[in-house]
């Protein structure tokens, strides 16, 4: 009874991971497909990563999105580490106001936040790709809080008021006691805004303006009239690069829980 059950459980685990990674496979292969159709097969070919670094359509979305996702997630990080140290440190009413407003834009329909947001933007500036950073900023500040919070919640406070009555400075103290503890959660909030602001489609459509254009919109534009095939090699090109940060960030989290145990 036991084997069944064990043999039931993979067999679900591995439909469900076949569903979320079977697309992700389809895109890889069509990557390598010589004929421009998503349905036959006609050899396998290199040309649309060669090809790529010349489609300037393409390259000039790229920098536009990687410019954004940059520094919206930059700053989002630091606002949102910010935050999260203040919430930690606040009286529990309080900490639970301050907690319901930061699910807002995480409940909040995109569309809803994106009419809002352009509203916002028109009212006060012009849409562009400033608009644009600061509308990835509001939404990617509520998931580097909710990484990094979890981390200050499981941390003692005895050892920062140690250090303080050791002599050291509040700052002092933060960055060499809270901080190395906090790294792992900011680092996780960083990634989790960086593929928030690489994905984002909505709330960048309602506010980038005339004449920006991101992967996301760029897409979009594309299906229209037919998807090129450089565009399957550039997402096979993020998908490994994601991957591949998403391995060194967690054997690097895993050693530094080793190091912080011994």
């Amino acid at each position: 009874m036991k084997k069944i059950k064990t043999a039931t459980s993979a067999i679900y685990m591995a439909i469900i991971f076949l569903f979320l990674y079977a697309p992700i496979f389809v895109l890889i292969v069509l990557s390598f497909n010589d004929s421009m159709s998503r349905t036959v097969w006609g050899g396998f070919t290199l040309q649309w990563y060669a090809n790529l670094p010349f489609n300037d359509t393409i390259m000039d979305a790229l920098f536009t999105t990687l410019r954004i996702t940059i520094c919206s997630s930059l700053l989002a990080t630091v606002l949102g580490t910010s935050a999260a140290v203040g919430i930690h440190h606040m009286k529990k009413h309080h900490a639970a106001i301050m907690l319901g407003a930061t699910n807002i834009p995480l409940l909040n329909a995109d569309i809803v936040t994106g009419i809002s947001l352009m509203l916002l933007f028109t009212r006060f500036t012009s849409l562009g790709e400033f608009s644009v950073v600061l509308a990835h900023i509001t939404f990617s500040v509520p998931y580097v809080i909710f990484n990094v919070l979890p981390r200050l919640q499981s941390m003692s406070d005895s050892c920062f008021e140690a250090a303080m009555d050791l002599g050291a400075s509040p700052a002092y103290a933060f960055y060499k006691v809270i901080w190395p503890e906090l790294i792992p959660g900011v680092l996780s909030g960083f990634l989790m805004a960086v593929t928030m602001s690489l994905d984002d489609f909505t709330i960048t459509y309602f506010t980038k303006g005339a004449g920006v254009n991101t992967l996301s919109t760029m897409l979009y534009t594309e299906l229209r009239k037919g998807i090129q095939p450089e565009l399957y090699a550039l997402s096979t090109l993020l998908f490994l690069l994601a991957f591949v940060m998403l391995l060194i960030i967690n054997f690097k989290s895993r050693n530094q829980e080793v190091k912080n145990e011994n």
